[in-house]
């Protein structure tokens, strides 16, 4: 008896399969919902490592704590501002890549 190999498809051929096509504009908001989701549990990761309270973080900041918490679930509500006075209030460097075409521009 042969038996059939399973049938293994990418992690990019799923997204493409269930989600879209890279380009599409479902497929971008759902990238997008991702990168902030992720940037919020770097800023909750971060502030835990520094033992800070939402609270106390927020008033370095200068927000409420709420805020702080809206930050941490889903950043995607935040101004790159607020995000920016987070990482500097935890004393953490941040750096953001662009890319243009096949070009990388990266700003510290």
């Amino acid at each position: 008896m042969n038996p059939k190999k399973p049938i293994t498809y990418s992690l990019s051929e799923m997204k493409d399969k269930y989600i879209g096509k890279v380009g599409t504009e479902v497929r971008d908001s759902y990238e997008y919902e991702l990168r902030m989701d992720v940037l919020g549990k770097m800023i909750k990761t971060a502030r835990q490592e520094r033992n800070l309270t939402q609270e106390e973080l927020g008033k370095l900041v200068g927000v409420q704590k709420a805020q702080i918490s809206k930050l941490e679930s889903s950043a995607n509500s935040a101004t790159i501002d607020t995000i920016l006075k987070v990482f500097k209030a935890l004393k953490a460097d941040i750096s953001f890549n662009v890319k243009i075409e096949d070009n990388f521009l990266k700003l510290a």
